[in-house]
């Protein structure tokens, strides 16, 4: 913190240069990486920075050690706050507020709309409505999304059960089963609670569906199927409404999908749920 209170921006190249001849070789690749592509790299997911330097994940994560970083999303918030591209396109923004956060909502949908495979959306709606019991994790944002998505789901007539307490979601995915489906929200693909989770989920026989932005990240690894779903977000657009709304996108093709299937029962169900609130309103 400086003296008038307001924190300190890390540089982040003097950091990077600074600790260069200490790195190892595979750490220095990196770190060359990171200096010429600052600006990609700060939206890269760890398993995307991996994979262009040619380096395993414990590396990646080692170099963010070394640098003084509690871990990647850490040295991924340093990038951003040093990039004053960001600030000028927040800038920039600012001068048509309605236009701009239009297009931005409208992009994003239309992107995570030619980013799922079909023969994915049709294997996850296939499982999902064999499912005894449909289960929604997520924190932070994520869990809202999944909130929401527990809500559209109950109305067609699903079991379904949502989970945002890490701990609890832990808990309850050691007692499921193959009767099972659990859907995990995660933008970055690499939101440690929700991937811990999903992997006790897996481990009891559970199938897992993956709600992604990062079609390589860690949590691509446990699902059975990945729904690429949320939008490019920097760690300072954490929660960003764009993001959710591409994830709701996504729940809505699932729940959608799964009426189509059972036309009858879902007109059955949603009747019946709507009949069972309509004396709650006036």
């Amino acid at each position: 913190m400086s003296s008038n209170g307001t924190k300190v921006i890390k540089p982040i190249k003097e950091i990077i240069h600074s600790n260069y001849p200490s790195l190892t070789k595979s750490e220095q690749k990196v770190a060359s990486f990171v200096l010429d592509n600052i600006k990609r790299v700060m939206y890269y997911s760890v398993t995307d920075l991996a994979d262009e330097v040619g380096v395993g994940e414990t590396t990646v994560l080692r170099f963010c050690r070394r640098l003084g970083f509690k871990g990647y999303q850490d040295f991924k918030l340093t990038l951003a706050q040093n990039s004053t591209d960001l600030q000028a396109e927040t800038s920039a923004e600012s001068s048509d507020l309605i236009q701009s956060i239009s297009l931005n909502t409208i992009e994003s949908i239309k992107h995570t709309a030619s980013m799922i495979n079909l023969e994915d959306l049709n294997e996850a709606i296939t499982i999902l409505d064999k499912a005894e019991y449909i289960h929604f994790y997520g924190v932070g944002t994520s869990g809202i999304t999944a909130l929401d998505a527990k809500s559209r789901f109950l109305r067609i007539g699903r079991r379904t059960e949502v989970t945002t307490d890490p701990h609890l979601q832990a808990m309850y995915a050691s007692t499921l089963s193959e009767k099972d489906v659990v859907i995990g929200f995660s933008v970055s693909g690499s939101t440690m609670d929700t991937i811990h989770s999903l992997e006790i989920a897996k481990k009891s026989g559970a199938k897992v569906i993956a709600i992604t932005y990062y079609s390589r990240s860690p949590i691509t690894k446990i699902a059975d199927v990945v729904l690429n779903g949320g939008a490019k977000e920097s760690p300072l657009e954490g929660g960003s409404l764009t993001a959710k709304i591409s994830q709701l996108f996504v729940v809505d093709l699932l729940c959608t999908g799964i009426v189509l299937q059972n036309k009858e029962r879902s007109m059955f169900m949603k009747n019946k749920t709507a009949q069972s609130v309509i004396n709650k309103i006036f």
